[in-house]
């Protein structure tokens, strides 16, 4: 009898476990893959969409690239997960069976219930997300002038808000468009829980990029044309784009598996608490021995590979392997310019420059040659 795995989302632990699950399953298994879009995203490099759209061509691979013919693909939005009768529900009314699932659904944006915060704020989620900044920027510069510049806030300063705040000091530098960028953060400092050096680093680019940076004063109220903080202070808007927080897609909320804010729950062999859906990425929340893992791409990178492996095991009754989050140390863009600390195998802790430039851009194409293929990569180059 044929046994169906089915894999939810296209982001980097979905591309990676499919590649995985094709190269660890029997011709006899029938292998479906479940996405909103028909692409995978390099999301980490989405923000450069906010500068020039046309980037979209070197930072989406289409999933027929990354796929072999076998395994069968459909686009469509997953709404629901019933391990009782192990099917997923699709936006269309649709529904798929399975023997085996695995979540990578990604996340959403968390609101933390702040008033009009997300009605009145775009995000970076997605591609899409990153042409409506983009388009909202333009509009508002058109309309501005040195005595009366366009007002572009971004919310929250951990890695997506310091890269969203580069790239719209980019735009404004390559436009010459009057634009005053602020980046705001409730706790003291920017890139909160990472090490003093790199958060230095990194303040000291953005400042040297005009980009204001505003810490240790909460949100607590946003509308149409101002934000509002916990000290009473307030700051006007014409682009205010939300990158704080994030949360568990609203498809796992019903599914009966145990989660936090409908983050899955997995233990470090990526099972759940149903031994039929196995889940990572930022949809799940993956123990490890010092703590949950992070959510970040480098984390579903590496998870993927053992997260497929251990499905296949798991459909042929073998004993799973548990995985272990190696940090091989971090990257951060600034507009064109970066910050790279504690990398492996480098002896400099932090440190910027074409080294830390030519390091960053190395890190996404060698990601879009492994799932896209070399030339691929070699075109986005310029663009990364």
């Amino acid at each position: 009898m044929t046994e169906t795995v089915v894999v939810l989302g296209a982001g980097y632990a979905g591309a990676g476990a499919i590649m995985s699950l094709e190269d660890a399953l029997g011709e006899g298994t029938d292998l479906v893959w479940v996405s909103d879009n028909d692409y995978h995203l390099v999301l980490h490099e989405a923000h450069r969409c906010i500068r020039d759209p046309n980037v979209q061509q070197d930072v989406t691979i289409p999933v027929e690239a990354i796929k072999s013919p076998s395994t069968r693909f459909i686009e469509g939005e997953v709404t629901g997960l019933d391990c009782d009768e192990r099917e997923i529900s699709l936006g269309d009314g649709s529904t798929v069976a399975y023997d085996y699932a695995l979540v990578t659904l990604g996340s959403q944006t968390a609101y933390y219930g702040i008033d009009g915060l997300k009605e009145h704020s775009l995000t970076l989620k997605g591609l899409d997300d990153a042409f409506e900044i983009h388009d909202q920027i333009k509009e508002a510069a058109r309309d501005a002038t040195d005595d009366d510049p366009a007002r572009v806030v971004v919310g929250g300063a951990g890695l997506s808000g310091i890269q969203t705040a580069g790239e719209v000091a980019e735009f404004r530098d390559m436009h010459h468009a009057p634009i005053e960028i602020t980046l705001v953060e409730a706790l003291e400092e920017i890139f909160p829980g990472n090490d003093p050096e790199l958060q230095g680093a990194l303040r000291k680019r953005l400042l040297e990029r005009d980009v204001e940076i505003s810490t240790d004063d909460p949100i607590t109220e946003a509308d149409e044309e101002e934000i509002h903080f916990q000290s009473d202070e307030s700051l006007a808007h014409d682009v205010f784009v939300w990158t704080g927080g994030i949360t568990g897609r609203e498809a796992m909320s019903d599914a009966n598996l145990e989660n936090e804010h409908n983050r899955v729950n997995a233990d470090a062999t990526f099972e759940t608490s149903d031994d039929r859906v196995f889940a990572l990425g930022d949809s799940a929340i993956v123990d490890q021995p010092g703590g949950p893992c992070p959510p970040t791409a480098q984390a579903a990178w590496q998870a993927a590979e053992v997260a497929g492996e251990n499905v296949a095991r798991a459909l042929h009754g073998q004993p799973l392997a548990e995985w272990t989050h190696e940090d091989k140390g971090t990257v951060v863009s600034v507009g064109d310019k970066a910050v790279a600390h504690d990398v492996v195998g480098v002896p400099v802790n932090t440190f910027g420059g074409p080294a830390a430039e030519f390091l960053k851009k190395a890190i996404a194409a060698r990601w879009i040659r492994d799932v896209g293929g070399t030339t691929r990569a070699a075109r986005a180059w310029s663009d990364l």
